[in-house]
């Protein structure tokens, strides 16, 4: 699977080739430190005519894998454990002892936020077969970057855009249409004609501006600036919905939809200031789930994550359903981020109700008043050990002291409240057909 290949001249080190498929210790530039990774593609880079390696390190999600120059690349037989990889990348000395602390807090730190799915093994046959597919077309990341309005953002995934876009190393994206472009020139000329500053849909949802004397706004900035949410009909707004779609692949590895988004509604979160709306992330919603789901795909934009947005969108989904008089539920299989945020969420929502009520609720009556589907609510009561299984049905057992000492280890979580009062939205019905 390897062989060396030596300079012509006969000076200067050998280079180890490694085929598509070997296993090596690779320098990861996330943490600078050797880990364990399986070559998934390689190319010859014209300019240095040096090998380059796609590379997935085994401890991690996929959305780290990276190109790295054969000189980040050693055999994994050199190093017999996990300590002598990260010698090989600390270069000993002093401070190895705070570089391996370090080396483990990261590891702790990534194993926390990027799950590892559910082996493939462990899926049906006929789910194994579109897993492997899946694997195959998307197991090199296409475009490595691209920059919407003032952030630029390291992509996660492969993502199908058209050619010539999809060979681009970086996309250039207009924060208002969402439309790309390979070359930053010519977005700044497309941004020039553009009068557009807000998705292209209704204004269905805006939060209140803050107070002049809010410690939010500094020196007339404001830091925490107020939001919008737009729906967006897949239908009367295709070429939008599509090109979201596309830029959302960049973060979301299981993402099918691209192209067929006319049955959906896109519910589009902005941070509204000066120049305009700035898309922070989304939710799409099938206009007619047959599983009552009330949602089908949520992102929050990686500039955006951990101030509470994710959380938010779903609670917005939420009270969608609540107006709507029915439950809901997340389409599944649902993202590693997904899933957190939603156990989050759901656990936060039942135990706001069994303190109001005095722990005195049915399953039924939980899922009543939060809108979220029974399934749900047994299985976030049991990862909170509430719940007891006697005589064939399941029993709240809480008492509120619990309650509260559950409370308060969330109490820390941020959250944005949904001011019902600025909420101006009607359930989506079907058009007739026209005669």
């Amino acid at each position: 699977m390897a062989r060396d290949r030596r300079r012509e001249d006969g000076a200067g080190p050998s280079h180890t080739e490694y085929e598509v498929g070997s296993r090596v210790s690779c320098k990861a530039t996330f943490d600078n430190t050797y880990h364990a990774a399986d070559v998934i593609e390689r190319k010859t880079d014209p300019k240095s005519s040096k090998l380059r390696y796609y590379v997935h390190y085994l401890e991690f999600d996929k959305r780290l894998d990276e190109w790295v120059g054969q000189e980040r690349v050693a055999s994994i037989a050199k190093v017999a454990s996990a300590d002598a990889l990260h010698r090989v990348a600390s270069g000993g000395g002093s401070g190895e002892l705070a570089d391996q602390k370090m080396t483990r807090r990261l590891k702790r730190q990534y194993t926390e936020i990027l799950h590892v799915p559910a082996a493939l093994e462990e899926l049906p046959p006929i789910d194994q077969h579109l897993e492997k597919e899946h694997q195959e077309k998307t197991k090199v990341k296409n475009i490595q970057g691209v920059e919407l309005g003032r952030h630029e953002m390291d992509t996660w995934y492969y993502s199908p855009y058209p050619e010539p876009y999809a060979s681009c190393h970086k996309l250039f994206l207009c924060e208002y249409t969402l439309k790309y472009f390979r070359k930053k020139k010519t977005l700044l000329r497309h941004l020039a004609k553009c009068t557009l500053r807000h998705p292209a849909g209704d204004e269905i949802y805006r939060s209140p501006p803050p107070p002049a004397n809010d410690p939010t706004v500094v020196g007339g900035a404001v830091t925490n600036p107020p939001i919008s949410m737009f729906e967006v009909d897949g239908k009367k707004s295709k070429v939008y919905c599509q090109n979201l779609c596309l830029l959302s692949k960049l973060f979301l590895d299981h993402k099918t939809l691209y192209y067929d988004v006319d049955p959906f509604l896109f519910y589009v979160l902005c941070e509204k200031d000066a120049q305009g709306y700035h898309i922070v992330g989304y939710f799409s919603k099938e206009k007619n789930s047959a599983e009552g789901n009330n949602l089908a795909c949520i992102l929050t934009l990686p500039p955006y994550q951990r101030k509470g947005y994710g959380r938010f969108l779903i609670a917005f989904s939420y009270e969608l359903s609540k107006k709507e008089g029915r439950v809901g539920s997340p389409e599944r299989p649902l993202s590693d981020l997904g899933a957190v945020s939603y156990r989050s969420y759901w656990t936060r929502e039942i135990l706001d109700v069994l303190r109001e009520h005095k722990a005195s609720l049915s399953i039924k009556d939980i899922s009543d008043k939060t809108a979220i589907r029974t399934d749900d609510v047994v299985k976030t009561l049991e990862s909170l050990s509430l719940i007891k299984y006697w005589k064939g049905d399941h029993i709240i057992s809480v008492t509120q002291k619990i309650v509260e000492e559950h409370l308060k280890t969330i109490a820390t979580q941020k959250n944005i409240e949904i001011d019902l009062n600025r909420l101006h939205w009607a359930p989506y019905r079907q058009e007739p057909p026209k005669k």
